[in-house]
């Protein structure tokens, strides 16, 4: 199997519905922010992403946002009013912070995922941390 190989894709991460996480039994999902979760250019969070992390949190998912963003403090300000952990810096694709939180979080491989949308980092993240990778298209502007 190639280290590129994905697990589940989607259009967008609204597609990925509750009962898709208590079947795959999900209990920790790691997600990138820029261009997966919110346009590189949204300052705060939409409401459909609001929505779609408390659907998450009833299904019983801890979701973490794991960035290769380096801007702690605009990280911290779209993170903290949603209530979502945020790493920051990752340097994807080392597989360290991923690690690091599924030890924080007392998640086991088979229950976390990695929700990205590059393969060059986000896929290969998952892939050295030996957790299921779902890839999302590319998030742009409607126009």
């Amino acid at each position: 199997m190639s280290i590129f190989h994905v697990d589940r894709r989607f259009e967008q991460f609204e597609d990925i519905t509750p009962e898709i996480l208590r079947q795959e039994k999900v209990k920790l999902l790691l997600c990138d922010l820029d261009n997966t979760l919110r346009l590189h250019s949204e300052k705060e969070p939409a409401d459909e992403l609001i929505e779609w992390i408390s659907d998450c949190r009833k299904a019983g998912v801890k979701i973490v946002i794991v960035s290769n963003n380096g801007r702690k403090k605009m990280m911290q300000k779209f993170c903290e009013p949603i209530g979502v952990p945020c790493v920051w810096w990752a340097k994807k694709p080392m597989s360290t912070k991923l690690t690091e939180a599924m030890t924080e979080y007392g998640a086991k491989p088979e229950e976390t995922v990695m929700l990205g949308d590059k393969w060059s980092t986000d896929v290969l993240a998952a892939r050295f941390a030996k957790i299921r990778a779902w890839k999302v298209d590319h998030r742009r502007d409607i126009i």
